[in-house]
């Protein structure tokens, strides 16, 4: 049976409506949902620069909210390491402040404490964020408190090829850096590269790591971000590094 224009016309409007409010409805309910499962993997994230993917895995949501609230406490620095009061750390956008320049960025602090007890700190951890091969890269690296040595790292991509860059995810390979120096014996800020190709022992060099055979852009990418996003926090660190000195000279 033909219908006239008039009814076609109304009837997609009507059908329009009906399904925008559909959609509008869904996303009201499952806003909330969304970004808690955000806020529940961004502590997961932060959580894996200092403990194993395997302890993270073995607890429920509950209980990484748990442990997130006992053992890890914030604050946000510029780019002098003066800290900026009103500031929710977990809230800062790191791909965000990234297009902005590094004088007007905010930088999240993380610090991994033991249980209740928010000055007994055992590690530093920062965020950090670059460009891979295909898409951004980002990650969480961890100091001891000798703002030095690199007591852990969490790597993340968007886009990077599986079975090469994507391989920054993987533990063995983030396992490379832990015990590196991110400063030489003079003080100057160095980072920890990851070389071209694989199968080499660094062992023996505080700032070198082993590559990945066939993600020699990925890898870059790594260096570049270590080096940037370090560089950024070097006055905050440095600023630690010093007071921790002078605590054990006390």
């Amino acid at each position: 049976m033909q219908q006239s224009n008039t009814y076609i016309i109304v009837f997609s409007v009507v059908l329009t409506v009906i399904l925008g409010l559909l959609l509008s409805g869904t996303a009201q309910v499952l806003g909330p949902w969304q970004q808690e499962a955000i806020a529940l993997d961004k502590k997961k994230q932060i959580l894996g620069a200092v403990i194993s993917a395997e302890e993270i895995g073995a607890m429920s949501p509950e209980q990484i909210n748990q442990f997130y609230t006992s053992r890890i406490s914030s604050n946000v620095v510029d780019i002098t390491g003066k800290e900026i009061s009103g500031v929710e750390a977990e809230k800062v956008e790191i791909a965000k402040d990234y297009k902005k320049p590094a004088d007007q960025r905010q930088y999240p602090v993380f610090m991994f404490h033991a249980e209740g007890n928010p000055d007994d700190v055992e590690s530093y951890i920062f965020p950090l964020y670059g460009a891979g091969l295909w898409d951004a890269i980002w990650g969480y690296i961890a100091l001891e408190t000798d703002m030095n040595t690199i007591a852990g790292i969490t790597l993340a991509h968007a886009g990077e090829t599986p079975g090469l860059g994507a391989r920054i995810t993987e533990g063995d390979v983030q396992a490379r850096f832990v015990g590196k120096k991110i400063f030489d014996e003079s003080g100057a800020l160095v980072a920890v590269q990851m070389q071209k190709g694989e199968g080499k022992d660094y062992s023996s060099d505080d700032h070198k790591v082993d590559g990945m055979s066939g993600a020699t852009i990925t890898g870059s990418g790594v260096n570049n971000m270590l080096k940037a996003y370090l560089g950024h926090y070097e006055s905050y660190i440095k600023s630690k590094s010093s007071n921790q000195a002078l605590a054990g000279l006390n």
